[in-house]
């Protein structure tokens, strides 16, 4: 078998909705930040605003991989086919020889030659490391690549840059093993995973963590769609740090021999883009 991989790259896609915008949504779920009983508390008495207090603001951008894989395999087997034939038929010659009817039909045996193509495209939560076809939605807002020194200049200026739990390794080398098919052959011809895509995404998300009668609790809001949650978290140990490269720089023989013992790899760097060209 033979792995080609693309080279890594690294996209950030720029927030729909500012900052004080996103505060104003987080601040009407403040209440349910603090569960089912302040809920229920606040329709006997509908808490006051100087009752809770804003105690953290964060700006931060949070990863998800996306990866694609297409695979190809070429290979023979041999087949036997059931035949009928007209009850008055007692054999049949077949490339000089003589097949025997048994039960109104012949057998015959011949080689067969097939060829299987496939596309995998998947998505992984960066902080789970769980598949999530829902993240393909974040595609549709408009992204651009950014290198290593830009994501440093992003965390310098106070957003806090989320790294993923998933290194490029681990997400390549699920990838593909998914892409690897089983089949039932006497040959295999050719057999071809390319890893087309490797790309990793930061979406933007605000965060608010509030304070009343001495509890915390926290909202997030996503800066794509807008949407407000209650129970999320904060991230400021992370503040002013950058990403570290070698969550993009770790792909190699090893990760996919983990695999495919033996493989034959060869580092393949597709055209840059291609497949953001392919995606418009």
């Amino acid at each position: 078998m033979q792995v080609e991989l693309t080279e890594e790259r690294v996209f950030r896609i720029r927030s729909r909705i500012s900052q004080e915008e996103a505060e104003g949504r987080a601040w009407a779920r403040r209440t349910d930040a603090f569960g089912a009983l302040s809920k229920m508390a606040g329709l006997l008495a509908k808490p006051k605003d100087e009752d809770f207090a804003v105690v953290y603001r964060e700006r931060r951008l949070q990863p998800f991989w996306r990866c694609v894989a297409t695979s190809v395999c070429a290979y023979q087997r041999t087949r036997t086919y059931p035949v009928k034939v007209a009850e008055a038929v007692r054999s049949v010659t077949v490339g000089g020889a003589a097949l025997p009817v048994a039960g109104g039909q012949i057998l015959v045996t011949g080689l067969e030659a097939c060829r299987e193509e496939g596309r995998r495209e998947v998505f992984y939560d960066g902080l789970t490391k769980a598949l999530k076809a829902e993240l393909a939605a974040y595609l549709q807002y408009d992204s651009a690549e950014v290198a290593a020194d830009e994501l440093a200049a992003i965390a310098a200026e106070g957003v806090v840059l989320v790294p993923p739990e998933a290194r490029a390794s681990v997400v390549v080398r699920d990838v593909v093993a998914g892409a690897i098919g089983k089949i039932e052959a006497d040959t295999v011809t050719e057999e071809l995973v390319r890893v087309e895509a490797v790309e990793l995404y930061y979406r933007p998300v605000y965060a608010f963590r509030y304070r009343r009668q001495e509890k915390e609790a926290v909202v997030e809001v996503d800066g794509l769609t807008g949407e407000a949650k209650t129970g999320g978290s904060t991230f400021e140990a992370l503040m002013g740090k950058a990403l570290d490269p070698i969550f993009l720089l770790d792909i190699g023989a090893e990760a996919v021999n983990m695999v495919i013992p033996g493989a034959n790899l060869a580092k393949m760097v597709l055209v840059k883009g291609i497949e953001a060209r392919r995606r418009k």
